[in-house]
């Protein structure tokens, strides 16, 4: 079965967050949850507290099929933080899929991996990833997998469960939410 690293750090956007993570282990995808922070709780910006499974470990820890970033004002720190560069620039050498909502993106910009390349980002962040496409909800290309925001987030953890399971399997959660 798959496996997603998701970074959490406080701040992170609840729904963004929470969405794809429930709609990839519907799927049956192992998700851990890695808090970046001194200790296992992140709070994101709604005041929702996750628990997380370990704490962050350098880039020298095991390999996921996907890196999942989350965004909402956490990113600041998450772009902050050497640790998830080096993480970001191993998924990607390893040609691992790395996902990225709201302004997330801005890491894999920091990290040098969007010249070139098609993707889409929180609004907020158009100033500093002028190329983005900003009407398009998700955008994969290559081994990049972008979303604009909290509203797009269902859509987001839809599409990373047809790449990383089946576009069948999406379709069937789609229809069990509803959606």
């Amino acid at each position: 079965m798959p496996t997603v690293l998701a970074i959490l750090t406080d701040g992170f956007e609840e729904i963004e967050t929470v969405a794809p993570i429930d709609l990839l282990r519907r799927a049956g995808v192992e998700v851990t949850l890695a808090a970046l922070g001194p200790g296992i709780h992140a709070t994101g910006r709604s005041g929702l507290t996750l628990h997380a499974d370990s704490l962050l470990e350098p880039a020298g820890g095991p390999a996921y099929d996907c890196l999942f970033l989350p965004g909402g004002p956490g990113v600041k720190t998450l772009r902050a933080d050497p640790r998830v560069r080096q993480l970001v620039l191993a998924q990607h050498a390893r040609n691992g899929w790395l996902a990225a909502i709201c302004a997330a993106p801005t890491v894999l910009h920091d990290a040098g991996l969007l010249r070139g390349r098609n993707y889409t980002a929180h609004f907020s962040v158009a100033n500093e990833l002028p190329e983005l496409r900003g009407a398009e909800r998700c955008v994969v290309d290559g081994n990049l997998i972008t979303s604009r925001g909290a509203g797009t987030a269902i859509d987001f953890g839809l599409l990373l469960v047809a790449i990383l399971v089946s576009p069948q399997k999406s379709a069937e959660i789609a229809a069990s939410i509803c959606a």
